[in-house]
């Protein structure tokens, strides 16, 4: 994986809070009754569509007034300051850019916008980061949408915000264009600035964040690491991959583990059913070490993201 350089870490952080936020319209409950803290690092946030994610990140960006609950930048409220925008930087899902200009000029216009003491190299600088400076003089309406992207992402960069929220960032990017941005990701997130990205694609959110907010019907359904989150399903048993030298034997031995729901024996091991995540992987070492049984392979099945996002939507 290749370093990506960004800017210089930043001196100070901003944290983004949201006290019982909801949003309505009419009689439809968008998003109800959300609170949250986001702190440096990534943040994925995860939902189907109409979730309210869109929304959520709008009322963040101060696009949208609260219904109810109250939304707020380092202790200031999102609405109607425009203050917040020297710290924030959003891209939105919809696309807003203007095809006559060049990635240049867009983005040159932006840090004018923004009062930058330098905004051409500020402009350079952001290209730069989104690996646009080749075509970067071409105009827009000749980008592919995934080239458009990444103008609108440095455009978001440009005046170095310290919170920045991405609505489905890896639209229409090729897989190359994705790692890259994963890599500028992850870079701003060690830097110390707090970043939130939407995504329907849950290997998107899985191999850029491990903490996720997930929306679900418009409430916050879970919100942590994602591994986390799944250990404590206490209602969903939790599925173990296992290999070992006496499969056979160790499965006997399993089915009277009192922790153990249900074991099978195939040709390729064993898959093993948990009501006690904790209580199994503490006892498995004692009943292999007491049959003289070398547990080989022990992995986790159902820990993915898809796994808990799932199980969460069918709640």
């Amino acid at each position: 994986m290749t370093t990506t350089n960004t800017t210089a870490p930043t001196a100070t952080t901003s944290t983004l809070d949201l006290a019982g936020v909801s949003r309505w319209y009419g009689n439809v409950v968008a998003v109800n009754n959300v609170s949250m803290s986001l702190g440096p690092g990534v943040t994925g946030l995860l939902g189907p569509n109409g979730a309210g994610k869109t929304t959520l990140l709008h009322m963040m960006a101060g696009f949208l007034a609260p219904s109810r609950g109250r939304v707020t930048l380092d202790g200031r409220p999102t609405w109607r300051n425009p203050e917040v925008y020297r710290r924030l930087g959003l891209v939105s899902e919809r696309e807003a850019v203007h095809s006559f200009l060049t990635a240049y000029e867009f983005v040159l216009a932006t840090a004018k916008l923004h009062r930058l003491p330098d905004p051409q190299a500020a402009a350079r600088r952001a290209i730069d980061l989104v690996e646009m400076a080749d075509a970067q003089d071409r105009r827009i309406g000749t980008y592919s949408k995934g080239m458009r992207q990444r103008t609108r992402v440095a455009a978001a960069l440009v005046h170095d915000p310290q919170v920045l929220l991405l609505d489905e960032p890896f639209n229409g990017m090729d897989p190359r264009q994705r790692l890259h941005m994963m890599e500028l990701l992850h870079a701003l997130g060690d830097e110390g600035r707090t970043i939130l990205f939407s995504s329907h694609i849950l290997e998107e959110v899985e191999q850029v964040s491990g903490t996720v907010q997930v929306m679900v019907a418009g409430r916050l359904a879970a919100s942590g690491d994602f591994r986390t989150i799944r250990r404590l399903m206490t209602n969903r048993p939790h599925v173990f991959a296992i290999r070992s030298t006496d499969d056979r034997a160790l499965a006997v031995a399993l089915m009277a583990e009192a922790s153990v729901t249900g074991v099978e024996l195939g040709r390729d091991g064993l898959t093993v059913q948990a009501g006690d995540y904790g209580a199994f992987t503490r006892v498995l070492p004692k009943i292999a070490l007491a049959r003289g049984v070398r547990v080989r392979h022990l992995i986790p099945e159902d820990e993915s993201l898809e796994s808990v996002f799932s199980y969460l939507v069918e709640a």
